[in-house]
């Protein structure tokens, strides 16, 4: 279990370093002693038992640096018995997936001698997290030093110190061999290849792995409806009734494509000893608050929060705010229409190639306003869902992703669905659609790729200098390392992530029949996602604790929602076609009803 992080070097501590402790600059010293020894101290005694020391820095330019950051690590023993308490799965030496328990240790494949290297990177952090989460108070009122913060028996004393803003963050180092490893195998060549999961999941974590191997996925499934694509493009441009074809195709693909990846999906939870994993039971967020009451399921004191007043929170602020959003997001696309006849107009009175890319001009802006609109209302949904103070992470994550989705859905695709089925319009429709994929692209590259790079460069050549500055020729690797970790960006998980690829597929499967090189642009965007994402894992963010996950969680459903969405969409474009409907001259509604029939039948196969 070699991190590549020797603590000596620093002349800190004697033990490998795997999570960094940052308190306040100003947290009394006290408080201070008290939360090390519960980190120190025995379990039969509440505490931890993880081994911690304290990171000296020299003052930066005159000024006194934060004195109260720590390292923390662990024994192989105390690691292998937190392996246990966690409840994580290994492969035993008939190749079934079983949980670990200690006394059985020797019974699992790969542990051989006392476990060294047994347990990967990301497995060990999340084992001291989980102890550290799992630290409890016992007799204090308060924390030392702080009357006003409140303790209660049973109570997480890293939650609290949290959300009392003691506690500035806490996150796993990274490995500097193993990331250099990661690097060259997964971006650094250029490479036509599938990328490397298990490196990533035992680097990273199931969570990040799985998130990954989506996109590969994702990327990889739309190569059939590029290679399509491409030839109906060039051949079949201006004949738009010619789409029903390729509306086929696509509705056909958006069936399969899920079902495909939830195979795919268990194939690599099984490989990973995730796929039965059960959740540890859930501590309340560190943000949840209420009155002091007694859970009879914990059998422990904690803050109680009345369901009726979250439901009236939710109902009577947040559903209101969420259809006011709704409703100026058309009003802007409103806007939008205005603005595109304005410009029709203007070329139609003088046809020239300025007015010819003028024409183009309300559908760049529109883009760009509904990604502002989308960034703002997120921070608006966040700030909602806290509000409402749900009591677990994962119900605030439900509830902040149902709102966002909402949202997002609405406001990237109701000006399609108005071109395609109120105006009829398939030219206009076209060119919408070629816009907003486009132009969103172009600035999620900018936003997610090209400013977090330069920023990180300009950041890590200023950490750099300052720490040579003052150490001079006294090389101290641990405090470099950690000094520019902690001023790194915090990763704040995959919903952004899947977020862009929920939309990048609702663009494809509902209108691509109109524009074949919607394929195309995704899977080149993807291709250069992969590179962006990897390195920011890397290189821009600090090192995200591991999770075990077994799917992709609340993404599945929404996935198989748009997915039935783009069923209804593409048999409703195959009915406005003159060519289907010409094979009913006499009985439109004839046509409607098998129409309807077929999409019943498809939208039935995608909920089996």
């Amino acid at each position: 279990m070699q991190l590549g992080l020797s603590v000596s070097d620093s002349d800190v501590s004697s033990f490998t370093p795997l999570v960094v402790l940052e308190l306040a600059d100003d947290t009394k010293a006290e408080a201070i002693t008290w939360l090390l020894n519960r980190i120190r101290g025995k379990q039969q005694n509440g505490g931890a038992e993880l081994l911690v020391d304290q990171l000296l820095f020299p003052a930066q330019d005159g000024q006194k640096s934060n004195q109260n950051v720590f390292v923390v690590g662990s024994t192989l023993q105390r690691l292998l018995k937190g392996a246990e308490d966690v409840g994580l799965f290994k492969e035993f030496q008939d190749g079934t997936m079983r949980g670990f328990t200690y006394a059985n240790r020797e019974s699992f494949k790969d542990f051989y001698g006392d476990g060294e290297g047994f347990l990967s990177d990301a497995e060990c952090q999340y084992i001291i997290k989980h102890e550290l989460d799992t630290l409890r108070a016992k007799n204090e009122e308060h924390v030392p030093g702080y009357p006003k913060v409140k303790l209660y028996p049973g109570k997480s004393v890293v939650r609290r110190l949290q959300s009392k803003g003691v506690l500035v963050q806490y996150f796993p180092l990274h490995n500097k061999e193993d990331l250099k490893r990661l690097s060259f195998s997964w971006y650094k060549k250029i490479k036509l290849s599938f990328q490397p999961l298990d490196d990533i999941r035992h680097y990273f974590g199931e969570g990040l792995a799985l998130y990954f191997g989506f996109l590969e996925y994702f990327t990889f499934a739309l190569v059939p409806m590029a290679f399509i694509g491409i030839p109906y493009y060039l051949f079949d441009w201006e004949d738009y009734d010619k789409y029903v074809l390729f509306a086929v195709f696509n509705l056909v693909w958006s069936t399969v494509f899920l079902e495909v990846w939830k195979r795919c999906s268990a194939t690599l939870a099984y490989g990973w000893g995730t796929l039965s994993h059960k959740k540890a039971f859930e501590e309340p967020r560190a943000g949840f608050h209420g009155a002091l009451g007694f859970n009879p399921i914990t059998g422990r004191e904690e803050p109680v929060y009345p369901s009726s007043k979250r439901q009236l929170r939710i109902y009577l602020v947040s559903v209101p705010f969420v259809l006011l959003c709704l409703y100026l997001s058309f009003y802007v696309m409103m806007v939008y229409f205005d603005m595109e006849n304005w410009a029709i107009s203007i070329y139609n009175e003088n046809p020239n190639l300025a007015t010819g890319i003028l024409l183009f001009v309300p559908s760049i802006i529109y883009a760009v306003v509904i990604e502002i609109m989308n960034l703002l209302y997120r921070y608006a949904a966040e700030f909602l869902t806290n509000w409402e103070n749900h009591r677990l992470e994962s119900s605030f994550q439900n509830h902040l992703v149902l709102k966002v989705l909402v949202f997002n859905f609405v406001n990237c695709f109701a000006s399609l669905f108005y071109i395609a089925f109120v105006m009829q319009d398939m030219v206009l429709l076209r060119q919408s659609l070629a816009t907003l994929l486009i132009t969103s692209q172009i600035l999620n590259q900018v936003m997610e790729a090209f400013l977090p790079y330069w920023l990180q460069r300009r950041r890590n050549k200023k950490v750099h200098k300052r720490m040579r500055r003052m150490m001079g020729d006294k090389e101290l690797p641990l405090l470099e390392q950690v000094q520019l970790e902690t001023e790194m960006n915090t990763y704040l998980g995959t919903f952004d992530d899947y977020l862009e690829q929920f939309l990048l597929f609702g663009y494809v499967s509902l209108f691509s029949c109109v524009y074949p090189l919607a394929a195309v642009l995704v899977v080149l965007n993807n291709i250069t996602e992969v590179y962006s994402d990897a390195f920011k894992m890397c290189h821009v963010f600090k090192r995200p604790f591991s999770e075990p996950a077994a799917n992709i969680g609340v993404w599945q459903l929404a996935f198989e929602t748009m997915s039935i969405i783009s069923v209804v969409t593409n048999c409703a474009l195959i009915g406005l076609s003159s060519q289907v409907k010409a094979y009913f001259p006499e009985s439109e509604t004839q046509m409607i009803l098998i129409v309807v029939a077929i999409e019943q039948m498809m939208a039935s196969l995608e909920r089996l």
